[in-house]
C-alpha cells in the first residue's frame, strides 16, 4: 500500500510518541514532559529559560506549553521565578527532582534516537532531516 508523506510523518510520530511515553512512564513522565524538562536543563545553563523559549523550541501554542509546564510544576521538576528586571517574565528553573532525573531522560532520548535511526546511512539522515525542515517551513507558508 502506498502512503503519503503526511500519513508516513504520522504513523512515524505516533510510535515516538508511544516509545517515548512508554520510556519515561517510568520516571512519572511523559514523552513530551521528557523532552521539555531536558531542553530546560540544557538551556538554564546559558541563562534563563522561559516559556516562550520552550514555546518556540517545540512549536507549542501558548496553551498547550502551560499545560505542560504547570503539571510539570506541580509534580515538583520546576519552578516559575519572576524575574527582576520584567515581572511579567517566570523564570523556568529546574529542581533537584529533574536534575536527579536529567541522565536517565537522556540515556533515553539517545536510546530511542539510536532505535530510530537505526540502519539508516549518515547521508539519508542529512536528506531526511532537510527534507523535514523544508515541508515544516512549507506549511508555515
Amino acid at each position: 500500500m502506498e502512503k503519503d508523506c503526511g500519513l508516513w510523518i504520522n504513523v512515524l510520530s505516533h510510535k515516538l510518541k508511544k516509545r517515548m511515553n512508554a520510556n519515561m512512564q517510568s520516571l512519572g513522565l511523559t514523552g513530551v514532559q521528557g523532552r521539555v524538562m531536558h531542553y530546560i536543563l540544557v538551556k538554564c545553563a546559558d541563562g534563563p529559560v522561559f516559556q516562550r523559549d520552550v514555546e518556540n523550541a517545540f512549536d507549542l501554542s501558548r496553551s498547550t506549553a502551560t499545560g505542560i509546564l504547570q503539571l510539570m510544576e506541580k509534580n515538583g521538576l520546576i519552578l516559575r521565578e519572576n524575574m527582576a528586571s520584567d515581572a511579567r517574565l517566570k523564570s523556568l528553573i529546574p529542581t533537584e527532582k529533574a536534575a536527579r532525573l536529567d541522565a536517565q531522560i537522556g540515556e533515553y532520548l539517545q536510546q530511542t534516537e539510536q532505535r530510530l535511526t537505526q540502519g539508516v546511512p549518515e547521508e539519508q539522515l542529512l536528506l531526511f532531516l532537510e527534507t523535514a525542515a523544508r515541508m515544516s517551513a512549507n506549511l508555515d507558508e
